[in-house]
């Protein structure tokens, strides 16, 4: 009887872990037709620059991981990760439409926050529900999976953007409309097929300063610092579209830019969780944080053209889907199962902030001094936390007994 009944989990498990993935596919399906075009269309708004998109970008993102710590932490008290997952998937689905109706920057931006605080909402008990539906030694592949279907729907919604303004004459305003459609289909998914699963409830008496303290017992603290420091220079997509809008590339087709940084970033996320689960998470991480240093090499010294363009998107597209993979399957190895909300947490609220300096900095130094000098800057970064992660490697395989 214990057989069959771990069977039929497992089952579930499986089941719980395909139907995040698909969540995830029609989200990303509807927000990437929109960001896809959103920095060509901040730009072409009055007060629009590359400083004041790196500001966006970079103010959002932050204040999206940062609230991802709160809402970690509360989905390990109240034990309902599925509901702050669905009032999160809800908001951002809800306001990414709202983008039509924009003028300026500033509303621009209050879009965009509330859209990241969607995200906030959602993603930290959305990946505890998802380590919680694994064991830990299949848990790289599971998040490879999940980061799969999610960067197949990142695939579609830009090619669908591009699509419908070249073929069917559509503005970038009615895309944004148009990409109310598969964000509710990832609503009514949700609802029906995404199970509960969480477990041993937290000790009533359990005080939020002692779950932190616990979560950065150990290594833990170690890589958060490697992390961050590599995120202090990792900008986001957004600068590989303005590239290519800077190298000559239309307008209708800079979706089709990011749809490739999609395809790479789909193409290696199970392969890279499965060799994780082989090799050690942090040794993946090792070779994402190289591809990001590589695709920034090569905006600094291949000549501006569409070809390099495209060829940089698929270094970036290659690194993101290693590094967002592992970043997230690690943490599960390094904390107790009932802290894993508040670690998730705590990890976006340093990387989060770490992200608005990288973005409001590279943002700024492109406008003012040209795409080189915010290059060197993020290749500073890359190399100090490529030397970071092989000392934390080192000295995790270093016994602390060894000291006598």
């Amino acid at each position: 009887m214990k057989t069959e009944d771990n069977a039929k989990d497992e089952v579930n498990s499986r089941r719980n872990i395909f139907a995040l993935g698909v969540v995830s596919f029609f989200t990303d399906f509807s927000s990437e037709m929109v960001f896809s075009i959103l920095p060509t269309f901040l730009l072409s708004l009055p007060g629009g620059s590359r400083a004041i998109l790196g500001f966006i970008e970079g103010f959002a993102e932050a204040l999206g991981y940062a609230l991802r710590s709160i809402s970690g932490i509360i989905s390990d008290k109240i034990r309902k990760r599925k509901l702050l997952v669905l009032v999160g998937y809800g908001v951002s689905n809800v306001v990414k439409p709202l983008f039509a109706v924009t003028s300026g920057p500033l509303e621009v931006l209050t879009i965009r926050v509330a859209d990241r605080v969607g995200k906030a909402v959602r993603t930290s008990p959305r990946d505890a529900l998802l380590a919680e539906s694994v064991s830990k030694k299949h848990c790289g592949a599971a998040f490879g999976l999940h980061r799969t279907l999610d960067q197949t729907g990142a695939i579609v919604g830009p090619v669908i953007a591009s699509a419908v303004m070249l073929v069917l004459g559509f503005t970038m305003r009615d895309v944004f409309w148009l990409s109310l459609i598969p964000g509710t289909a990832a609503l009514i998914i949700l609802v029906f097929f995404v199970k509960e699963r969480v477990g041993k409830a937290v000790d009533a008496g359990f005080q939020l300063r002692v779950g932190v303290k616990a979560v950065l017992n150990g290594h833990f603290s170690s890589l958060l610092v490697v992390v961050s420091v590599f995120s202090l220079g990792a900008f986001n997509f957004s600068f590989i579209l303005l590239n290519a809008q800077e190298a000559g590339v239309a307008d209708s087709f800079i979706p089709i830019v990011y749809a490739v940084v999609n395809v790479a970033h789909a193409a290696i996320s199970i392969p890279a969780g499965v060799l994780s689960d082989r090799i050690g998470k942090e040794k993946g991480m090792l070779l994402g944080y190289g591809l990001f240093l590589l695709s920034v090499l090569l905006i600094l010294f291949l000549p501006v053209n569409g070809f390099n363009a495209f060829l940089v998107a698929v270094f970036y597209g290659a690194y993101f889907g290693i590094v967002e993979t592992l970043q997230r399957a690690i943490i599960p190895e390094y904390v107790d199962s009932n802290l894993r909300g508040t670690a998730y947490g705590i990890y976006y609220l340093l990387v989060g902030t770490a992200f608005f300096v990288s973005n409001t900095v590279v943002g700024s130094l492109w406008e003012y001094f040209g795409a080189s000098t915010a290059a060197v800057y993020s290749i500073a970064t890359s190399v100090i936390a490529i030397a970071l992660m092989t000392l934390f490697l080192n000295k995790k395989r270093t016994p602390s007994s060894q000291t006598s």
